[in-house]
């Protein structure tokens, strides 16, 4: 898929966006994710269980909406066809999977666009059966975990997407102990401003720290409520996104 550097007459091409996933069930766990109010930019989520594994994505490509969420297709694509192949033996190594898997969206994007496109990323692989979660957060705002002993990040382990060709990711690997929860949200969560002052990671960790909110999908939403109160108005800033995952045991 080829873009020029002036958008196509919208009258002439029909933009692709990705397709909304399935929640799927997940044993001991469940995952939720939401958007705020209209789509602004490229934010883009998906999850996809194989062989007993979750495995889940928060991509947000940067550019104007049209162009950011037909690329962010493209990269579904990408995800939904690699997991099978990569993920289907239950005896993997599941952080040498992730890094391949970083390398083919990576690639994705860049073929995409013919060139650089920033585009950040979470990629998480969670095993119900170790309570485990191996990540690859390519230029991300970081992960959250909060568990009995406070709340931890999940920091970038390597460049976003969409930038070098041959660029590598690490794949470290955390522990959910049972009623932890791991929150990933878009840059535009942290980006929330209120008379100069910024939201910022430090907004979300109150707000994710203070919340009883008892699924997956209420944390979400707790969190872009938390952001709406903190601007005094709804955003449209920039696309707000949050993605939790929660061990129920």
């Amino acid at each position: 898929m080829i873009f020029s550097d002036s958008p196509p007459n919208i009258e002439e091409h029909v933009f692709r966006q990705p397709e909304p996933p399935e929640t799927p069930s997940i044993p001991g766990a469940e995952i939720g994710a939401a958007y705020s109010g209209e789509r602004m930019g490229g934010d883009f989520y998906d999850f996809l269980m194989v062989n007993g594994r979750l495995l889940f994505l928060m991509l947000d490509v940067s550019g104007g909406r049209d162009r950011a969420q037909e690329i962010a297709a493209v990269v579904q694509d990408t995800f939904r066809g690699q997991i099978p192949q990569l993920f289907g033996s239950r005896d993997l190594n599941e952080a040498t999977a992730i890094v391949e898997l970083s390398l083919h969206l990576n690639r994705t994007v860049i073929e995409a666009v013919e060139g650089v496109c920033s585009s950040s990323a979470f990629i998480g692989c969670y095993n119900p059966e170790l309570g485990t979660v191996c990540y690859s957060n390519a230029g991300h705002v970081p992960g959250l975990v909060r568990d009995s002993t406070g709340i931890t990040q999940l920091p970038a382990t390597g460049l976003p997407f969409g930038l070098f060709s041959h660029a590598t990711h690490d794949a470290p690997m955390t522990v959910l102990e049972p009623g932890a929860a791991l929150l990933v949200v878009s840059r535009g969560v942290i980006e929330g401003r209120c008379q100069g002052n910024e939201f910022g990671i430090e907004g979300v960790q109150a707000t994710f720290q203070n919340t009883t909110a008892p699924s997956a999908q209420r944390i979400c939403v707790a969190i872009l409520d938390g952001v709406e109160r903190f601007m005094c108005q709804p955003p449209t800033h920039n696309d707000v996104t949050a993605l939790a995952l929660v061990r129920n045991k």
